[in-house]
């Protein structure tokens, strides 16, 4: 356990080039332990569409942008993709390359979301690069592009 307050700015690269004020006294336990969760900065596009919130979707894995298979492609799983890009709710899940075919890995398939996941790969699938696809079955979503109010 770190005796020392860490003072980040928010540029740094690393928490050990973070600043500190040393402590002259332990009184951490266990109790005041913190953790913290870093995801991708952007793990999802949409490729070839009229505008940011419609084209193909593309994932992030490994630092290679792959496709997605339309292999049980539904409204489900697009309300996830609209959801990750600030796009509002689905419009329509399609398939067959509808917006062109991709090139380089088909990252996924057979996505099953619920819906109410943050993010596509908080999604169940087959496991990534495990497929039978290839880019004529990628699929896309069209979002609406802004999110609708709620409530009252």
């Amino acid at each position: 356990m770190w005796t020392q307050e860490i003072q980040c700015r928010g540029n740094e690269s690393q928490i050990h080039l973070c600043p500190t004020l040393p402590s002259n006294e332990n009184n951490c336990s266990h109790d005041n332990c913190v953790g913290l969760v870093c995801t991708d900065r952007v793990n999802v596009r949409l490729v070839g569409g009229h505008s940011r919130c419609a084209g193909r979707v593309e994932v992030l894995h490994r630092g290679q942008w792959g496709t997605v298979c339309d292999d049980l492609w539904d409204m489900a799983d697009a309300a996830v993709v609209c959801r990750e890009l600030d796009c509002g709710e689905p419009v329509d899940a399609l398939g067959a390359a509808h917006f062109g075919s991709g090139s380089g890995q088909v990252w996924i398939s057979y996505v099953m979301c619920t819906g109410s996941e943050f993010t596509l790969k908080n999604c169940g699938s087959e496991g990534w690069g495990k497929h039978n696809c290839n880019h004529t079955k990628d699929a896309g979503v069209i979002c609406t592009g802004k999110l609708l109010p709620t409530g009252p």
